[in-house]
């Protein structure tokens, strides 16, 4: 304790020098928490609106289904078997079909998802309640498209597109759908070269009666079924990807920290090397009075470290209000953000948990404590003989 009081007493001597250090480190410190935070909070973000408008809680999948494969469509649908249905009839699971066609709109040839979905499911944020027919017109195909999709091939509500597409028997087919609506969604992987109509419809035209590619589970579903050849993904498995660019993202993150906390912490061991060069008579007199050189090491040491506490409590005094009020109005991100192709909303609202600023405290506090430590083993080999002088070895 009278080690930390002397230690502090010094520091405030040093005058403008601590208060420069102390305000480097704040600086980095702030930072560090902002950009760690921004990344905890697009990762809820993402992962909220991903499960909530593609994966669920969950998902069977045919066996011969691959999402990165788009040759595997054509045979990847069948039944769904009975532990799925049973899902499904308690509204516990919506099946959807996918199959490849061509969309003609305005007379071009664009390449498109036709996806099946049942008007009435709720698992999914999908507006599905939009795809309402039209019984006084048996050719009447309502569609809904997201909104990258409509700006891509500039469609807006109530026009048609043409599309075509090859049955399960290998006929080609065409019909205009009528666009019923337009839904904004933060997930690409819905929306992008994709038109929605409903499941029972798609099943008709493509001649795969009461067939699905992959069932979404809610996430209030109990006793999946465990013996099925359809495979079931879990929301790790499901998720992985975005758990990828989060991990590579945490990657940077680490290296921006280095950076930062390095150029503060060089200028605490150049002030700690500065400090024992020119105290070097305060040094022979401390080990004069009998403290050993442990003690006086430890004193430096001391010294150096508090640098990061008085850093901390500045960073809180001037970057908790920033922070908070960045969190309060959140991040606006660019226009063309979404082409990215992962979940990006409009704007990001940082997310400051607890475990990360103690992390980020702790990572401060040992990264000056070890800074520190390294110039003052030279005091450890000093001699009596020349401390008393003031000589270092």
């Amino acid at each position: 304790m009278l080690e930390f009081k002397l230690a502090l007493k010094n520091l405030l001597g040093s005058g403008l020098r601590t208060w420069l250090n102390v305000t480097v480190l704040s600086i980095a410190f702030v930072i560090i928490i902002f950009y760690n935070g921004m990344l905890d909070g697009w990762n809820m973000q993402a992962t909220n609106d991903t499960r909530a408008w593609e994966t669920g809680a969950g998902q069977f999948w045919h066996p011969d289904y691959n999402p990165y494969d788009p040759f595997t469509f054509a045979d990847s649908h069948s039944k769904m078997e009975e532990g799925i249905l049973a899902l499904e009839e308690k509204e516990m699971a919506t099946p959807v079909l996918i199959t490849q066609a061509t969309g003609y709109p305005g007379g071009r040839l664009v390449n498109i998802l036709l996806k099946g979905v049942s008007p009435n499911q709720k698992i999914l944020s999908i507006p599905s309640h939009l795809l309402k027919d039209n019984p006084d017109d048996p050719y009447y195909i309502p569609a809904i498209i997201g909104n990258r999709m409509a700006q891509n091939l500039r469609l807006k509500e109530g026009e048609r597109v043409l599309v075509r597409w090859r049955d399960a028997n290998g006929t080609f087919d065409a019909r205009e759908v009528t666009i019923t609506g337009i839904f904004k969604t933060t997930v690409p992987t819905i929306d992008a070269g994709q038109i929605w109509i409903p499941l029972e419809k798609l099943q008709e035209l493509t001649s795969m009666t009461g067939e699905a590619t992959y069932a979404v589970i809610s996430p209030n579903a109990a006793d999946l079924p465990e013996h099925t050849k359809w495979i079931y993904k879990d929301d790790k498995a499901l998720l992985k990807d975005l758990a990828d660019i989060m991990a590579a993202k945490k990657g940077s993150s680490r290296v921006i920290s280095s950076l930062l906390l390095a150029i503060a912490l060089l200028a605490i061991f150049d002030t700690q090397i500065l400090s024992i060069f020119r105290r070097q008579k305060e040094i022979g007199t401390y080990i004069a009075l009998g403290m050993t050189r442990m003690r006086v090491v430890r004193l430096f040491t001391i010294e150096g470290t508090t640098h990061s506490f008085l850093a901390i409590l500045v960073g809180m005094a001037w970057g908790m209000p920033l922070l908070l009020w960045i969190q309060r109005n959140g991040i606006p991100m660019p226009a063309n953000a979404d082409q990215a192709g992962v979940a990006i909303a409009d704007k990001i609202t940082p997310y400051y948990g607890g475990g990360m600023i103690m992390a980020t405290v702790l990572l401060v506090v040992l990264s000056s404590l070890i800074v520190s430590y390294m110039p003052t083993k030279r005091i450890s080999k000093m001699k009596p003989t020349d401390a008393l002088r003031g000589k270092l070895v």
